[in-house]
């Protein structure tokens, strides 16, 4: 019990009194701006590991769906060449139809194309527009 006292001695003796803040009251303001900051430090500190640990946590959660994303996409690729190989081997020609010939062949026109109008970029907008003067 007497060790524990000794402990709370030293403790107390090593706070600010009131008389000493009122003896030294520049040397007590420093302090209590010092432990003011060392809380708002604490605090900062605090909020920024919580918002680091949050986004981090949604990075993964996004990351590991986009990874899904991309492993179901492939399957579906393979899914669908595998489907397309299958029709492809087994697909057969039908009876009705008729060899082509050359002179069954008809032959069209290319149509015209009307050239659209040609799209200025900003920079070619402004050399093409005089700027009016005033207001």
């Amino acid at each position: 019990m007497h060790r524990f006292a000794g402990s709370l001695e030293i403790v107390q003796g090593s706070m600010p009194s009131r008389r000493l803040a009122r003896q030294f009251p520049v040397i007590a303001g420093l302090h209590k701006a010092g432990d003011g900051a060392l809380v708002g430090l604490l605090m900062a500190v605090t909020l920024m590991s919580a918002l680091t640990f949050h986004y981090q946590q949604r990075w993964t959660n996004a990351f590991t769906k986009l990874e899904t994303t991309r492993t179901l996409s492939h399957r579906l690729m393979d899914s669908t060449a595998v489907l397309e190989r299958h029709l492809l081997d087994h697909a057969q020609v039908p009876n009705l139809m008729v060899p082509t010939k050359v002179a069954d062949l008809v032959y069209l026109d290319r149509p015209k194309v009307i050239p659209e109008p040609k799209k200025l970029s900003l920079m070619g907008w402004f050399f093409n527009h005089s700027i009016s003067h005033g207001y």
